[in-house]
């Protein structure tokens, strides 16, 4: 128990909650409703931590073999609290997330939107030359002499990940789309398994193709053959491990939105959950355990799966002739207008397990709520306009960065519903309109691209006119304020 100091603004900006098991008997016995649960959520999205939260860094640790890592980074002249170039960059999720509308004058703002540029996350960099007094081509072109002259070509070479944050709208769909795929997969893997050698068993979930699974014996050894989805280098990693779908990061990185707050704690505001670190440990050695608790992190789960969906405004003639183009030219062949769930309900689960979305579950969510219709076969039509998978998507939306388990030209497909009120674009924001946007597509968009730019000026007019009609919601979260 931390007895905190007498006086005025001392203490933890953010209370104690119950535990989850007292949480989820109030609910049960009708003294909470989810309404409440969503509440306490928005309180922990909200929130301006302090440091009796446990938010700053612990005492730098020089051996470290790696000093960016959570816990004990280098901070900005040694506060302990910030250091914005390798997270430590807010005090808050909101912080980060408060745009629900670039396309207003000014800005509409609320819970669970965009950031604009100034907000995007400075990850892992080793390199920021703002000088352009280094030569990048030395670590990014395999085979050039770094005895060469250097080129001073007004970039400001950058090794390092930079990130727009997206919005949390619809996020409940999404992750019920990728529980029910990796659930696909991995039953088809247990199919593959018990198949006689030499059988080729699709990879084949909701509509979407991940490649293929090949039986090589009896013994249940398998050869994945897999797209869009595992890391790059997937040698030696269980296949099991691989056939999880992960829609959640730029990267595709996380399969839950609980999965990727664990990694936001540490990285933004070095706040370490309890589920990480154990209960009781102070593992970044601030004086301070149980920074955020079990309890904490599953209501900000249930705040994050019950964001309101985008929406789709009414669609005229041009606009519905605008999204026939979008179709013809290849552009639905990635950005899948709609796909749908078998369940209603979205799982949330502690512990979570990657591989087994229906394990450890302690509450199901109805999102019909949230505004999506219920789909012919029962479950729920989800607009999203994506596809869930990574794509490489060519040298103009590359990234730099030398430490990363995937490509540095492969992103998730971006899901387009609300992208009219969300500019800037792509994964960093370096794309202002759409027009640029598309225009900057590569890879395995470059035919679609191509086709775009090669569409008369009515055809490309209508094409966006369409895109205009998917916006954001309108006062999400609204009901929480009451």
């Amino acid at each position: 128990m931390v007895t905190w100091p007498q006086g005025v603004d001392v203490g933890p900006a953010h209370a104690d909650l119950p535990s989850l098991d007292e949480l989820l008997e109030a609910l049960d016995h009708g003294a909470i409703d989810l309404d409440d649960l969503r509440r306490l959520g928005l309180a922990v999205f909200s929130t301006p931590f302090n440091t009796y939260d446990g938010f700053g860094e612990g005492p730098f640790d020089p051996s470290e073999t790696d000093t960016r890592a959570f816990g004990h980074r280098p901070t900005l002249q040694g506060n302990g609290l910030s250091l914005r170039v390798n997270g430590l960059d807010a005090q808050s999720c909101n912080e980060c997330h408060t745009i629900v509308s670039n396309r207003t004058t000014p800005p509409t703002l609320g819970f669970g939107g965009v950031g604009g540029v100034v907000q995007n996350a400075i990850i892992l960099p080793k390199v920021i030359d703002v000088a352009d007094s280094f030569d990048d081509r030395v670590v990014f072109q395999p085979g050039h002499d770094p005895e060469m002259p250097l080129q001073f070509d007004g970039v400001a070479d950058f090794d390092g990940r930079y990130a727009n944050p997206p919005f949390l709208f619809g996020g409940g769909a999404v992750e019920l789309l990728g529980k029910e795929m990796t659930a696909d997969l991995q039953d088809l893997l247990a199919q593959a398994r018990l198949s006689p050698p030499g059988t080729v068993t699709p990879l084949l979930t909701h509509g979407v193709d991940f490649g293929a699974i090949t039986t090589v014996d009896s013994a249940g050894n398998v050869e994945l053959d897999v797209e869009g989805i595992g890391p790059e280098d997937a040698h030696g990693v269980p296949p099991e491990e691989v056939l999880v779908v992960r829609p959640f990061g730029r990267k595709g990185e996380n399969f839950s939105m609980r999965d990727f707050d664990r990694g936001a704690m540490q990285f933004h505001f070095g706040i370490q959950p309890d589920e990480v670190v154990g209960a009781g440990v102070d593992e970044d050695g601030d004086g301070l355990s149980d920074e955020v608790t079990v309890a904490e992190m599953s209501v900000l789960h249930v705040f994050d799966v019950t964001n309101p969906a985008p929406r789709i405004g009414n669609l005229g003639p041009a606009a519905l002739a605008g999204f026939d183009h979008f179709v013809a030219i290849g552009c639905a062949d990635c950005h899948i207008p709609v796909l749908e769930t078998r369940s209603k309900e979205v799982p949330l689960a502690h512990p979570e397990v990657a591989t087994d979305p229906s394990a450890n579950v302690y509450l199901e969510i109805d999102l019909r709520p949230a505004g999506f219709d219920t789909a012919a076969g029962g479950g729920l039509q989800v607009p999203l306009f994506a596809d869930l998978k990574r794509h490489a998507m060519g040298p103009r939306l590359a990234e730099t960065f030398s430490g990363g388990e995937i490509a540095n030209d492969e992103f998730t497909t971006a899901r387009l519903w609300g992208v009219a009120d969300t500019a800037p674009y792509l994964h960093d924001g370096r794309a202002t309109t759409l027009y640029q946007a598309i225009e900057m597509h590569g890879g395995e968009a470059q035919a679609a691209r191509d086709a775009f730019l090669a569409s008369d000026d009515g055809d490309q007019r209508k094409l966006l006119r369409f895109l205009g009609k998917l916006r954001t919601p309108r006062r999400p979260n609204k009901e929480l304020l009451k």
